[in-house]
């Protein structure tokens, strides 16, 4: 068997409209032709988004907390942002939201992986990034609403790990941020 991997699939697009235009997101409303017929599906058509595995050379994850308002919950995640710096790519998003977000840089960078949030009700993918060989910088970016009172926390990535099985971190993207570290960082050390 060739390796797994997900099909594109280009269908033809019968109509298209714009439902609501947002801030960030919009919504969309697409009929396609599928099979012998028709089918209509609404969406949340997204830009994109970049986040960070920071690990310090402790093995500990810079996590953030902040409240999300459609949960109503502050949940815990790692450093994240947009893509919305047209030409930016996802790693000089994920540098750039670093150091907005907890105010540092890293030496060492790579890609973990890209993954579609919520394909049933959306178009995001955000690309997770592992950083490494982290030092503090200073900046002057002015953090507003959620980020203003945002708690940031070193905790071990194992503590991390445990929260996300027991289900006390929920956070989609912290999630499959975290395992897909502890997998990285197991492989290297099973090669050294």
């Amino acid at each position: 068997m060739e390796s797994l991997r997900d099909e594109r699939v280009d269908l033809e697009v019968v109509s298209t409209d714009l439902v609501y235009e947002g801030a960030v997101w919009d919504v969309r409303s697409d009929t396609v032709r599928y099979g012998d017929g028709e089918m209509t599906r609404q969406y949340v058509e997204h830009p994109g988004a970049a986040a960070v595995v920071a690990i310090d050379d402790e093995g500990r994850v810079v996590l953030i907390q902040q409240y999300r308002h459609p949960i109503k919950e502050r949940d815990w995640e790692i450093p994240a942002g947009l893509l919305d710096v047209a030409g930016e790519p996802p790693l000089e998003t994920a540098k750039r939201e670093l150091t907005e977000e907890v105010d540092l840089e890293a030496d060492r960078w790579q890609h973990l992986l890209s993954m579609h949030t919520t394909p049933g009700g959306n178009n995001e993918v955000v690309h997770l990034f592992l950083a490494r060989g982290l030092r503090e910088v200073e900046t002057d970016y002015e953090r507003e609403h959620e980020e203003s009172d945002m708690r940031v926390e070193r905790v071990p990535l194992d503590d991390v790990i445990d929260g996300v099985i027991a289900g006390r971190l929920r956070n989609g993207i912290l999630a499959a941020g975290a395992l897909a570290a502890a997998e990285v960082l197991r492989r290297e050390a099973a090669s050294a």
